[in-house]
């Protein structure tokens, strides 16, 4: 199959996971493969993107590493630990972050050149001097801080910001006082993804779980795929799920369900938890479907934890569902999100062992030499429309509404529907301090939803008529009427 990359970077990061995916079927991993790898992408000596061959094949042999879930930057012991399902899921690649050699504050010409100099005084680490009766800054010193805008009377310190930092919902991205790389402040970062999507240089990556699948897979192990309904139009707009089902049935994997099945459950459960919770007097309750969404209000608005949703996610309600009838299978969940590895990360039992994103998913029928297009049809019929619908902002308010309508509950369902951090910031504000015009929050941290989702192959705007047709396509209509829900009878739905 040949993929029609939508950016460089999304290439090169398909090369190497593919690659990567290679050397752990042949058992060919080590540093000695990551940089034959690097020549392999790079040969010869005219560079592709950067100053020269060297740099570029050392950027490739960090992101080598990464994809094959060791800690980037450096060749020493501890930059080779493998920490597997734990550590952190974001990191920045040292040498291919630019440093952005962008003065992100500067003295325009309103400067004053006053008295008083505010801008001198609240600067940390003396980077602001007076200069022909002006201020000037030393940007060899300057942190970036931005206290000398916020204090300058004349509004006379201009910003600009870098990419990676302007896109980041919680303020996580920082600059490195020494040599002013990005870095990334852990206990900040929700793993959502913008700035690996935000970086112009691909200097910013998530850590795969690709190696310890092929892993599981070549130990025969049953491994079991729980696949995201945002994978319809990932590979065009003809390619189907049960074609990609077939796919994943080559490559290893015991079997492949709905991860919408899971959506089906969750609406159920949601619902009654939102008509308890309103019998109750709470002003309102939010959703927790996306991971990076509940993690943002955690961050930014921990007054308001205990308004979110008990209920689980639908990626862990299937991964429950498939080990309660499979004691020893090997979940993996697959879907367009960064942020569902730190879900995967932090969940009190271990209903999801792996989770893969559509970007490593394609390397990994690549690197079985499976075209997805060739493969046959395998019927899916998991899951309901309005269950397939959660990849879209508002899908699952529609869901909600249905389950309210068909049981007749006499409640007034007041539902907000929001996707992107500006507007989940505007939102979540209105509801800290009691203004907000509903009772239930929707709440999406990419735009549009999960078919905007940061690890995805396609954009949203190409995706979105594909993910309509195929919810329209299901035989259940009524998530009420979907016989089978009556599996998870026995599970618990609550986190």
């Amino acid at each position: 199959m040949m993929y029609n990359f939508e950016s460089e970077i999304e290439k090169l990061k398909f090369q190497v996971l593919k690659k990567v995916a290679i050397l752990a079927k042949d058992d060919r991993l080590s540093t000695d493969e990551f940089i034959r790898l690097a020549h392999e992408i790079v040969p010869g000596r005219k560079p592709l993107y950067r100053c020269c061959v060297y740099h570029e094949r050392a950027i490739l042999k960090e992101r080598a590493k990464l994809a094959s879930g060791f800690i980037p930057n450096g060749d020493s012991a501890e930059g080779l630990v493998k920490p597997d399902c734990d550590g952190e899921i974001m990191y920045i690649i040292e040498a291919a972050c630019d440093r952005c050699p962008i003065n992100k504050f500067t003295i325009t010409e309103a400067c004053r050149g006053c008295i008083q100099h505010k801008c001198m005084e609240v600067c940390p680490v003396n980077a602001i001097t007076r200069l022909n009766g002006r201020a000037y800054i030393n940007q060899d010193l300057c942190i970036e801080c931005g206290r000398c805008k916020e204090v300058c009377p004349f509004n006379a310190i201009s910003e600009v910001m870098r990419p990676c930092k302007k896109v980041c919902p919680v303020d996580a991205i920082e600059v490195d006082a020494q040599d002013r790389r990005a870095a990334i402040n852990n206990d900040k970062c929700i793993s959502c993804g913008a700035c690996m999507d935000g970086c112009p240089f691909g200097a910013i990556s998530d850590k795969s779980y690709i190696v310890s699948v092929v892993n599981k897979l070549k130990a025969k192990k049953k491994v079991y795929a729980v696949i995201a309904p945002a994978i319809i139009g990932q590979y065009g707009n003809d390619v189907t799920i049960g074609q990609v089902k077939t796919a994943l049935k080559k490559v290893g994997f015991e079997d492949v369900i709905e991860a919408a099945l899971g959506a089906d459950a969750v609406t159920i459960h949601e619902t009654m938890e939102l008509i308890e919770r309103m019998e109750k007097g709470d002003l309102y309750m939010t959703s927790s479907c996306c991971p990076a969404f509940v993690a943002y209000i955690k961050d930014k608005f921990p007054t308001e934890v205990d308004k979110i949703s008990s209920t689980v996610s639908p990626m862990i309600a299937a991964g429950r569902l498939i080990k309660k009838e499979h004691e020893d299978a090997v979940v993996v969940f697959i879907g367009p999100c960064t942020a569902k590895k730190d879900e995967m990360k932090e969940q009190k039992q271990r209903d999801i062992d792996y989770v893969l994103t559509f970007e490593e998913l394609t390397a990994l029928m690549a690197a079985y030499d499976i075209d997805v297009e060739k493969c046959e049809e395998t019927e899916v019929d998991d899951a309901s429309s309005l269950g397939r619908n959660f990849a879209q902002s508002g899908g699952l308010t529609e869901a909600i509404q249905n389950v309210i309508n068909e049981k007749g509950v006499n409640i007034e369902f007041k539902p907000i529907k929001i996707s992107g951090a500006q507007n989940i910031r505007k939102c979540m504000t209105l509801a800290k301090i009691g203004k907000l015009p509903g009772n239930f929050i929707e709440g999406m941290m990419c735009e549009g939803g999960c078919i905007g989702g940061m690890a995805s192959m396609r954009d949203a705007k190409k995706t979105k008529p594909c993910l309509t047709k195929f919810s329209k396509a299901s035989n259940k209509q009524s998530i009420m009427l979907n016989e089978k829900l009556k599996v998870f009878e026995d599970i618990e739905l609550e986190k």
